[in-house]
């Protein structure tokens, strides 16, 4: 199939299988903002083909500062540390396997 025939939701996925990525990094890939880009990765997570044993994997925001990692949404860009307030948090990062 050619790039030019593919879905933003194919070509993000084709991107998680290929290497993980964080929001920032897919935006840049895909010519899409952040936000969108997570929009994209929730239907993408419903649509991960089950069949051929594939999940989609995030490894969670992080801060920075004091290494708080349970924030309550996984799927989001948080903006400050529910902990320590800081706002150096580090972006989820996605994966396909």
């Amino acid at each position: 199939m050619r790039e030019a025939d593919e879905t933003t939701r194919q070509r993000l996925a084709d991107a998680l299988r290929a290497e993980p990525a964080t929001p920032s990094e897919l935006a840049v890939e895909l010519d899409l903002t952040p936000q969108a880009v997570l929009r994209h990765v929730e239907h993408v997570s419903r649509s991960v083909d089950a069949a051929a044993d594939e999940q989609l994997l995030v490894a969670p925001p992080r801060c920075r500062d004091c290494g708080f990692e349970s924030f309550d949404d996984l799927v989001n860009r948080p903006s400050r540390c529910p902990s320590c307030k800081s706002e150096s948090i580090e972006e989820p990062t996605f994966t396909i396997e």
